[in-house]
């Protein structure tokens, strides 16, 4: 729960951010419209106040135009402990007495291997295109031949 902690009594107008600045003060600011330019000009000075700021806390100014603080949630952080009691935890299923009988055995999920990928088969080549290759490289190494005689 919020606690008030200086009575301003701002009227707040619309399009303005309404914050506490780093002096402790109330200062507002054009806020920014989706779609819109960025809003231009520095921050107003509302009303001084010097609020002292403690770690944790979070400042803010509240509906009725007032500063007020709250405890900051801290997500992630242990929460704190109940009053309540808690019970140790027990188990629900009773254990059988080992009799001459054998007990059930839990069934285990088979594991299954690895799926193998298939193989991606290469593209066949056309029996022309490797002639070609052949008969220039020929006809190449008889030319030169030809020309060393």
């Amino acid at each position: 729960m919020a606690r008030k902690i200086a009575r301003t009594g701002i009227r707040r107008a619309k399009g303005w951010l309404y914050y506490i600045d780093k002096q402790g003060d109330v200062s507002r600011a054009r806020m920014a419209r989706a779609g819109g330019r960025a809003p231009r000009g520095r921050p107003q000075k509302v009303t001084r106040v010097g609020v002292e700021r403690e770690d944790g806390m979070l400042y803010f100014v509240d509906k009725d135009g007032d500063v007020a603080m709250t405890r900051m949630a801290r997500p992630g952080s242990r929460r704190r402990k109940t009053t309540r009691s808690r019970r140790p935890a027990t188990r629900r299923t009773a254990r059988r007495k080992a009799t001459g009988r054998k007990t059930a055995r839990r069934r285990t999920t088979a594991r299954r291997s690895p799926s193998r990928k298939t193989t991606r088969r290469r593209p066949a080549k056309r029996a022309g295109a490797k002639r070609r290759t052949t008969a220039r490289r020929t006809t190449r190494r008889t030319t030169r031949r030809r020309a060393r005689r």
